[in-house]
């Protein structure tokens, strides 16, 4: 790899954090610049065509998409974080399509007004995990003993669902006792809890009590 990588993205964003994850997992030396969506510079617009963050930079060429990004990394920085069966391979980057959504889902629960509107996303994360639960090796990663891409696509939604319940009380892995063990080894991984910003803690809580809806209503006090 001669061009060394810029990934752009804001603090909170989860998407970015799969790249990252890879990056630090192979020890590639990369820069990481971070945006003010709500306010994004010129130059950012000009190159995002969604204008949406994550964006990849090499040189003068760009990349989109969050799944797009953390192929392309784990290409130009081998060896590989897919599994060689080349089945096995097309089944993680299908489950890692199917993890997609739960940011979104996140993002949901964390704008809902009242406990009504937060149920439903709550619920839909729930069953997913679930069919999640059935797919799920049994092992150290989602695989067996070897962490690949799809571990690195989940760890940041599990960093996510762990704030909640440590903030709010919300408990998303009580009846996924896989998912649970796969959470614990994944969140206490180096390359993982080196993915965040220092202050994302701080920027995740103090987002869920400026939004004024059922989140903020159970925030514990510490």
């Amino acid at each position: 790899m001669s061009k060394k990588l810029e990934l752009i993205s804001f603090k909170l964003c989860p998407y970015v954090q799969r790249a990252v994850i890879v990056l630090n997992e192979k020890g590639v030396d990369f820069d990481l610049t971070y945006i003010d969506l709500m306010n994004p510079p010129q130059w950012f617009k000009e190159i995002s065509p969604l204008g949406q963050v994550p964006i990849l930079r090499i040189g003068d060429e760009v990349l989109f998409e969050s799944s797009v990004i953390q192929e392309y990394v784990d290409e130009v920085t081998p060896p590989s974080l897919h599994p060689k069966d080349i089945l096995v391979k097309a089944k993680n980057r299908a489950w890692i399509s199917f993890g997609s959504e739960f940011g979104h889902l996140v993002y949901k629960m964390s704008q809902s007004k009242d406990e009504k509107s937060f149920r439903a996303p709550y619920k839909d994360l729930l069953a997913k995990l679930v069919i999640l639960e059935d797919a799920h090796s049994g092992g150290n990663f989602f695989n067996g003993g070897d962490f690949s891409l799809v571990d690195a696509a989940y760890a940041p939604m599990f960093m996510r669902f762990n704030l909640l319940k440590e903030t709010c009380g919300i408990e998303f892995l009580a009846n996924t006792p896989k998912m649970q063990a796969w959470s614990d080894r994944l969140l206490a991984m180096d390359c993982v809890q080196k993915s965040i910003a220092d202050d994302f803690v701080k920027i995740f809580r103090g987002m869920l009590g400026n939004v004024n809806g059922y989140l903020k209503g159970k925030i514990k006090n510490s």
